[in-house]
């Protein structure tokens, strides 16, 4: 009977998988909402009956993804299936929240590697060459528009401006991938809540995010990242990179960290959602003034438990 409801499972949502996929592929207008929903089927039935199945149901989702779509939605189909397993994986384990999340977006980090390879490979694609190459054509028009109007040597300060800026973004490469992963993982995530919740009148929710906490280890991390970062110097050395990526990745936990703790603050002392929320907003329109005071206020959140101090003043 379980293998029977397995096999009526798979085919239903392979069959849910491939409209999306094809819908995602041929219908340009709708493939911006239906790409988020690629992940669903996979974690329907990861939640349902653990990591080993889906791996057949994978299988045979990149067998006919070949065969019914394109061979250029493979990378897709790959991508999609791998978060979406990692993430049902994780609630057939009953993980909380936070930490399926975590292990989704892992996930999505391997099947985007996958996708980078795969089209390094197989289609010659090689992506930081097209950033370049989609970057310096747009350095090349804005300079000749700069030009056209007499202003040459504003024009090659920009141009030098913006040539530091493209290594910047090809170095910090790895961080633009785990933040794709990270959303694709949450919004997986949220959207297959909805559709458990519906189908199998479960209660699945993330937690508020004020109860958001990083364990203590990121902080060890950061602050090996930050030595690290003043010893090396030269910026075409591979562990300058990795030191940066990392610099920048548990900078951004350390962020979310202290946004968190100000929702929490609010929370514990019956503030307003509304003061938290413009703080957050305040933040994105003027970073370079904000940006490093939420982060210090989670690095002081996590190394010195500032909320369990609250907890015990009650």
């Amino acid at each position: 009977m379980n293998q029977s409801r397995k096999m009526t499972d798979g085919a239903l949502l392979l069959a849910i998988f491939m409209v999306i996929l094809l819908v995602t592929i041929f219908v340009p207008v709708l493939s911006v909402f239906s790409m988020f929903f690629l992940p669903v089927p996979f974690v329907l039935f990861a939640s349902r009956h653990g990591f080993k199945p889906s791996l057949v149901m994978f299988a045979v989702s990149l067998v006919l993804a070949t065969m019914f779509a394109t061979f250029f939605s493979l990378p897709l189909a790959l991508l999609m299936g791998l978060g979406g397993i990692t993430v049902g994986s994780a609630i057939y384990k009953e993980y909380s929240p936070y930490e399926t999340w975590a292990r989704g977006t892992f996930g999505f980090v391997i099947g985007l590697l996958f996708v980078f390879v795969s089209s390094q490979m197989i289609f010659s694609v090689n992506w930081v060459d097209e950033l370049e190459v989609m970057v310096t054509d747009s350095l090349e028009m804005s300079s000749s528009l700069m030009e056209s109007f007499g202003v040459a040597e504003q024009s090659e300060e920009f141009e030098a401006l913006i040539q530091l800026q493209v290594q910047t973004m090809i170095d910090l490469l790895p961080v633009g991938l785990a933040l794709s992963a990270l959303v694709l993982a949450f919004l997986s995530q949220w959207i297959s809540y909805k559709f458990i919740n519906r189908l199998e009148k479960k209660e699945l929710r993330f937690s508020p995010f004020r109860n958001l906490r990083f364990p203590p280890s990121i902080l060890w991390i950061y602050f090996f990242a930050l030595i690290f970062s003043f010893i090396s110097r030269d910026p075409s050395s591979f562990f300058f990179t990795a030191v940066q990526n990392v610099l920048v990745l548990t900078g951004l936990i350390m962020t979310m960290q202290g946004f968190s703790f100000i929702f929490y603050y609010a929370y514990h002392k019956k503030i307003s959602k509304s003061i938290p929320i413009f703080i957050v907003i305040l933040t994105i329109l003027f970073p370079t003034f904000l940006l490093y005071f939420i982060r210090i206020l989670g690095i002081i959140d996590i190394g010195f438990r500032l909320r369990d101090h609250l907890e015990n003043k009650k």
